[in-house]
């Protein structure tokens, strides 16, 4: 591989790494507050979380550079007291993952909370733990194939951004070239066919070893939690 080729694959796995961490606590919290709140405006905010999935990543990647812009109203204040710029930058890479990504990861766990029995939160609540230690002690751990299945969907999503990231954020090499956008690149290129062959196999690569990854993890983690209860 270039040296170009492998910057694109280092920061492939940085931003779907960071962007899945990032999210995943905001995906938990709007996965409970979908699943179990009785609130108006729920479905006002269902619908907003679930637009990346079927809105154009383009139109994402332009509502995020209108926000995140050095005009935007979001944007202009992070430069001028934080001096954080997103537009052309690795932080704004990992931003448009995260928001493409989130959808996802909300589902997941949110079927994961859906399957929890509420019975088992209430006899918590009986023997005198609070809302709180229900959840935590409760909930979570019931949640947590979900949650590992949403944050591989997460990661697996954000590996594979295109639309939005290039909007928002451009193709920099280095910066915010990851393997797409240095796969379109390629194509771009008379003599890139090669490459864009490499860089498309290791894709390939990278979204097998994720999904068996997430298959083991997944069968070790429901063994842990049937030899447990």
């Amino acid at each position: 591989m270039s040296e170009v080729e492998r910057q694109a694959l280092w920061l492939s796995l940085r931003v779907a790494s960071l962007a899945t961490l990032f999210t995943l606590p905001f995906a938990l919290a709007l996965a409970v507050a979908l699943a179990r709140g009785r609130w108006r405006g729920k479905t006002l905010l269902e619908s907003v979380v679930n637009l990346p999935l079927v809105l154009p990543p383009v139109v994402i990647g332009y509502l995020l550079l209108v926000a995140f812009g050095r005009q935007g109203p979001i944007g202009r204040w992070l430069y001028d007291w934080l001096g954080v710029s997103l537009v052309f930058s690795f932080r704004g890479a990992v931003l448009a993952a995260s928001v493409m990504a989130l959808p996802l990861m909300v589902r997941a766990i949110r079927q994961a909370v859906d399957a929890v029995d509420t019975g088992l939160e209430a006899a918590a609540r009986t023997l005198g733990a609070s809302r709180m230690d229900a959840f935590w002690n409760v909930t979570l751990p019931l949640t947590a194939p979900g949650l590992l299945s949403g944050a591989v969907l997460g990661f697996a999503s954000s590996l594979g951004e295109f639309g939005a990231t290039i909007t928002f954020v451009s193709n920099v090499p280095g910066q915010t070239q990851t393997l797409p956008l240095a796969i379109y690149s390629a194509l771009q290129s008379p003599d890139g066919e090669a490459a864009a062959a490499r860089l498309v196999l290791l894709a390939i690569a990278l979204a097998f070893a994720a999904l068996a990854l997430s298959t083991w993890s997944h069968r070790r983690l429901q063994r842990w939690m049937r030899s447990s209860t």
